[in-house]
């Protein structure tokens, strides 16, 4: 069923959304759980909550993108429970290694925890990857958004764990310019 349809179900109250959007994104968001929380049981509790969000999110929202759109409420409730895991304690998760890694770009001074100047650094984000080479923005992006490790990232590209270190150090650099030429650093 294409995503336009499944939208429609929802947008008519039809249950049956639910299970096509399972049936189509489980794994999906299974994995993108997985990868921040690397437990079965809590990825698919996120899973479930991805269901119930976007059963009351549409309408009235329409997402352009489906997949996207259940990946980002997938990986917000995975980074809650993780924070609720770690809160007492810090592990090495791969969340925990993606944010120090930014941790040097995005400080300078900005309230990151105001929603509007967040939105506002993401869309300038999104305008700094829109300009990367394919292969470099697909790296960042399954880092910093997927929270893949450097060697899932590397053995999805054919790449080697060292090349693919160099590549996101790069792109942090190029990043941590781009916001600093922006007035954002």
């Amino acid at each position: 069923m294409e995503d336009h349809e499944i939208i429609e179900l929802y947008f008519s109250r039809d249950e049956s959304a639910i299970r096509y959007t399972d049936h189509k994104y489980g794994n999906y968001c299974f994995t993108v759980a997985w990868n921040i929380l690397f437990d079965r049981e809590d990825s698919q509790e996120c899973v479930n909550d991805t269901w119930r969000k976007t059963w009351d999110l549409i309408p009235p929202e329409r997402p352009m993108f489906l997949k996207f759109f259940l990946a980002k409420i997938t990986r917000g409730f995975a980074m809650n429970l993780l924070r609720t895991r770690t809160r007492d304690k810090r592990g090495g998760s791969q969340y925990e290694a993606a944010l120090e890694e930014l941790e040097n770009v995005l400080s300078g001074g900005n309230d990151p925890e105001k929603e509007f100047e967040a939105k506002e650094l993401a869309q300038e984000i999104n305008r700094f990857l829109s300009k990367l080479a394919e292969r470099d923005r697909n790296v960042f992006v399954r880092r910093y958004f997927y929270m893949e490790s450097g060697a899932q990232i590397a053995e999805k590209y054919r790449l080697s764990e060292t090349n693919v270190n160099v590549i996101l150090n790069r792109t942090r650099k190029k990043l941590k310019e781009h916001l600093r030429k922006e007035g954002w650093l």
